[in-house]
């Protein structure tokens, strides 16, 4: 059997090494369009590669999927965050899971993951093809025949191929899927942050709240997490999460909304009434700039009653009732005017691709031309960050290279 992988990313690696293990006596190919292969995974983590999440519990799991869940759910029953652990520590690779329960090889490396995966491949006898861009897949009699974007390299007939090439920034890229009949789902950009070149907080770049809670103004779309004041916006886990929960609101929004920031973590504003009034009990004479509730920076406290017009000389025990409503206001729902975004490249995903309607998910197999099967971010799964879109490449490839 001939069994041919386009695109040699995280998921393409993946398959081909299952496909190999469960095919021995097949010939694996893999086609990666560029001179290098899994050049993404050399980006992820800053670097580090961020091999999955340390989360075993697969409904909890299953969250962090703002497209695709649900066949995750099924997915992540057949090759798990235990699973991907397992894989890697047999092969003689070190994990260390960090207290936000993101896993990374203990070398911090990502070019330690990148020669696992190439060791293994070359070791069960994958053949790597640099520099083969697929053009197109035509179904013959006898299979499935590829043509090249090299014209001069000849087309070749395979008898199963899975397509991994990784999510496409724009639709175009995606057109000899959908020339098969697949249906797609629009991409549009996951995982950004926000750009806010009005707003003033920017000038407090650098500061880190570690619990905040976000949501856009006159959406359901909420978040939490570590939030991340950055010299053109606003960064961290917090507001990743948000832009990848909103990718498709967001892209429809042209990126101009307002985003709502709670800075005390509390969702009952009541709550936070309390805090104040029990500040105002303790610390009567102490002055507003010298008492920071919820453990707020100086610099961003001091930001927050300029915002609030309230005066950081002013004692606590002179706020009064419009005193309190002013500051519990800004503290639970501070906005910001967001025009435009930024992306990392190194966290670059796409919402959208093949859509699952046209995908067989136990299996991965297209149920528009068969034989051909999908791995990866080139399907309509994506994940936030913390290692979810990796493990879901590692899943996906697994049982696309099962080949049933």
């Amino acid at each position: 059997m001939k069994i041919a992988i386009i695109g040699g990313g995280a998921s393409g690696f993946f398959s081909a090494i299952a496909a190999k293990e469960n095919h021995p006596k097949s010939t694996v190919v893999i086609f990666e369009k560029s001179k290098k292969v899994l050049s993404k995974v050399k980006l992820t983590g800053g670097g580090r590669c961020n091999v999955t999440n340390g989360c075993t519990s697969i409904k909890e799991l299953t969250l962090a999927y703002p497209r695709g869940g649900k066949a995750m759910k099924k997915a992540l029953a057949k090759f798990s965050t235990k699973d991907t652990m397992q894989w890697f520590e047999s092969r003689g690779i070190s994990l260390v899971t960090q207290d936000d329960n993101c896993v990374f090889p203990q070398s911090q490396d990502s070019q330690t993951i990148i020669d696992c995966l190439v060791n293994e491949a070359k070791s069960l006898g994958v053949i790597i093809e640099l520099e083969k861009g697929i053009n197109s897949i035509k179904q013959v009699e006898n299979g499935l025949e590829l043509y090249f974007l090299d014209e001069k390299t000849k087309p070749q007939v395979f008898d199963k191929i899975i397509a991994a090439t990784g999510g496409s920034p724009k639709r175009k890229g995606l057109e000899w899927l959908e020339n098969l009949n697949h249906k797609i789902e629009n991409p549009v950009p996951s995982l950004f942050t926000f750009n806010m070149p009005n707003e003033p907080i920017t000038e407090l770049m650098g500061i880190v709240v570690e619990n905040a809670l976000v949501n856009i103004q006159g959406t359901k779309l909420k978040a939490e997490g570590p939030l991340l004041i950055t010299h053109w916006g606003m960064s961290g886990p917090a507001i990743l999460k948000l832009s990848s929960f909103g990718a498709r609101f967001l892209s429809d929004n042209n990126y101009e909304f307002n985003v709502q920031v709670n800075w005390t973590n509390k969702q009952n504003s009541n709550l936070v009434i309390v805090d104040i009034s029990d500040i105002i009990e303790k610390h009567t004479n102490k002055i507003l700039q010298n008492i920071r509730p919820y453990s707020l920076q100086e610099r961003l406290w001091l930001f927050l009653l300029e915002k609030s017009n309230l005066s950081a000389k002013k004692k606590w025990s002179e706020l009064g009732k419009k005193g309190i409503n002013k500051l519990v206001n800004i503290l639970t729902n501070d906005i910001y005017t967001v025009k435009g975004k930024t992306n990392f490249k190194e966290e670059f995903v796409t919402c959208g691709g093949v859509s699952l309607e046209s995908i067989n998910t136990n299996t991965m197999q297209s149920t528009e031309c068969k034989n051909l099967y999908f791995a990866g971010e080139l399907t309509d799964i994506d994940g936030i960050t913390g290692g979810y879109n990796l493990q879901a490449a590692w899943t996906t490839g697994f049982i696309a290279g099962k080949l049933e």
